[in-house]
């Protein structure tokens, strides 16, 4: 199963481009883990219990009282507030298992978001010293999956903050295997939508690092195979995958999955921003793009999240964070650079985030956000994993630049 496989327990140690025996395997796991870039002394490591290294995350049933002192008012102050809140939480109980897995490269491209957006280093630097203790590797097991390349984008835009050699060494030669990888006319490079948000980041900052339009022209080639498939023109929603053409929920509608469109509109958000605005293709992207922002606010939920499953918010009782955040995100992005009119999605993105910060608890844990899936599903309030709080973090910088511009 696909949902296995991502779930694999991440690396334990730096990389090698060969393989462990299974005995030596079992006893590092065996062992325990300490990350070398954690900075937390010896007096918060015995009080902290790390995410769980399969799940990047857990549920607990009883995660204390909500957050009662967090405004939601669209000022920096405030967003910055909330930021730093869910940040320095999962920082304290996520980085002593920091690794490679598409998990954490989402959290560690919200922590970047954070620093820049908040003017506190540590979450930068937290991301940096991660990337020096896995000496800029990607994860290539399994090329060419998207899954795995998902941390380039980390490692590129601390390369873009600081131009070193090594920031780049090894993602641009496993960006530069991707290029000239013939289609597989059986099956899509990027078959889940999920993708979206993880390979073609990376080879658009590729593209801008290095002028090259090949990284650029090959991320259009195989996004649009992609859309193609799975990408429902009435709806203006995507499928998870070919699995979901044709099954239904239980009110008989399409069966779309919340964090699965968020994927995407983080994806778009990454297009936009790097894409040149004379490319031949950029207007397919700003329409989709238009027609997605357009479908999730028709459907926006009275607490101003999504549910799960996208058209049947019925059969959820609670709202889906992650995919909420990455949908949010791509919104108040739109606002930001005038691509969404404003007096229509302003209202929408401030309705979110509110709804955001109501599953914030009293120790900055962010909640009701789905496990590691493919499909919708039910869930704890108390859930929380890496990859939406990176999406909250992301949502929360273009809230802030929102904001600023109020000012």
């Amino acid at each position: 199963m696909f949902v296995i496989e991502r779930a694999s327990v991440p690396p334990l140690r730096k990389p090698t481009r060969s393989s462990l025996s299974g005995a030596l395997i079992l006893g590092v796991l065996l062992s325990g883990f300490s990350f070398a870039g954690a900075q937390t002394s010896a007096t918060q490591k015995s009080a902290v219990v790390p995410v769980n290294r399969e799940t990047a995350g857990d549920s607990p049933d009883d995660p204390g009282p909500l957050a009662k002192n967090l405004s939601s008012a669209i000022q920096p102050r405030a967003i910055s507030a909330a930021m730093k809140k869910v940040a320095d939480w999962e920082l304290t109980v996520a980085e002593p298992s920091f690794n490679q897995q598409w998990t954490f490269a989402a959290l560690y491209d919200g922590l970047l978001a954070a620093s820049s957006t908040t003017r506190d280093a540590k979450y930068h630097d937290a991301v940096l010293h991660m990337a020096q203790h896995f000496d800029w590797q990607l994860l290539d097991k399994r090329f060419p999956h998207a899954d795995d390349q998902a941390l380039g984008q980390a490692y590129l835009d601390l390369y873009r903050a600081d131009p070193q050699p090594v920031r780049l060494a090894d993602t641009k030669a496993i960006m530069d295997r991707l290029v000239v990888r013939p289609d597989d006319p059986h099956k899509l490079l990027w078959w889940w939508c999920d993708a979206l948000f993880m390979a073609p980041p990376v080879l658009l900052r590729t593209y801008a690092i290095t002028h090259d339009r090949k990284y650029l022209d090959y991320m259009d080639h195989e996004w649009w195979l992609t859309s193609a498939s799975l990408y429902d023109p009435q709806e203006h929603l995507y499928y998870r995958d070919s699995r979901y053409f044709t099954q239904k929920q239980a009110n008989g509608k399409k069966l779309f999955w919340s964090r699965g469109n968020g994927w995407v509109m983080g994806g778009l958000v990454n297009v936009l921003e790097f894409m040149p605005a004379d490319y031949p293709s950029r207007p397919k992207y700003v329409e989709q793009f238009r027609q997605m922002a357009e479908k999730l606010a028709e459907i926006q939920s009275p607490d101003g999240l999504w549910r799960s499953g996208l058209l049947d918010p019925d059969a959820y009782e609670l709202p889906e964070v992650s995919g909420s955040a990455f949908v949010t995100y791509g919104i108040a992005y739109g606002i930001n650079h005038h691509i969404l009119d404003r007096a229509k999605y302003q209202p929408v993105v401030e309705k979110a985030w509110k709804g955001m910060l109501s599953h914030i608890y009293a120790d900055g844990r962010l909640g009701s956000i789905q496990p590691i899936d493919g499909q919708p599903g039910k869930f704890k309030p108390s859930a929380s994993y890496v990859y939406g709080v990176g999406g909250f973090l992301l949502a929360g910088s273009e809230m802030h630049r929102l904001a600023e511009s109020k000012r």
